[in-house]
């Protein structure tokens, strides 16, 4: 598939365990800005979108967009999906690239290697959290054709799942042409998302260690290999889950 692919990332303050966790600081930078950073360094993303919410307490998130001149997108808080769907017609994406703001780790070039999957496989959906996971939860990608993704609009009527934004695509492989991208090893036994204070805890030490932004996920993963009592940190940290269809499906 050709078009422009642009990367949006879904940010916004009200976390409920860990609330203003995308402006909390790793290396004396919002947590946003590290993501935003690290997104644009992909060199198959055309551009780099902030998603947030209309919500005033969001105001928060836009200014610190316009202070970085980072485009931005305003749109609902629980329908994600209509939110991205938004952005993406705003700023003529043919190509999605679905990044949440929780991620300090994203590596671009975990970025483009999903997005040259997308497009040498010629599919709807690409991803490296279509399970079993290889990669560390934290480096999550999914990569969407525009034109899969409103059909998703059109048809998923479950409000849950649409405020995950993809689970209509990936949970129907009979409608929509997926693809998986593994790691060439397994490191889905960690958890550099920051969701909890005790992951935020794990990060800062990470990020600390790194002492930059642009340290690939390997770097990272040899400053936890080297320091293996963090592992411990947030250990016990339970992923909230996708739950299951409801009556729309």
């Amino acid at each position: 598939m050709t078009g422009r692919a642009v990367a949006i990332v879904q940010a916004r303050v009200g976390s409920t365990r860990l609330p203003r966790k995308v402006l909390l600081p790793l290396i004396g930078e919002p947590i946003l800005a590290l993501v935003m950073r690290r997104v644009a360094r992909a060199r198959m993303v055309d551009e780099v979108v902030v998603a947030t919410t209309t919500l005033p307490e969001d105001e928060e998130v836009v200014d610190l967009a316009v202070a970085h001149g980072w485009p931005v997108e305003r749109g609902s808080e629980a329908d994600l999906l209509e939110r991205y769907l938004a952005a993406a017609r705003s700023h003529d994406a043919a190509i999605i690239v679905r990044i949440t703001s929780d991620c300090p780790l994203i590596d671009p070039e975990v970025i483009d290697r999903v997005i040259g999957a997308f497009k040498a496989s010629d599919v709807d959906y690409a991803s490296n959290v279509i399970p079993p996971r290889s990669y560390p939860r934290g480096l999550d990608v999914e990569v969407i054709a525009r034109t899969a993704l409103e059909r998703a609009g059109r048809e998923d009527h479950d409000p849950a799942w649409r405020e995950h934004v993809t689970p209509y695509l990936y949970r129907h492989p009979e409608r929509f042409r997926l693809v998986r991208v593994a790691a060439d090893d397994d490191h889905s036994d960690q958890r550099w998302s920051v969701d909890t204070p005790e992951d935020y805890e794990l990060l800062r030490r990470i990020y600390d260690a790194l002492g930059r932004d642009d340290a690939t996920w390997r770097e990272a993963l040899a400053v936890v290999d080297a320091n293996p009592s963090w592992g411990m940190l947030n250990r016990a940290v339970v992923q909230k889950l996708v739950p299951p269809a409801g009556d729309g499906q």
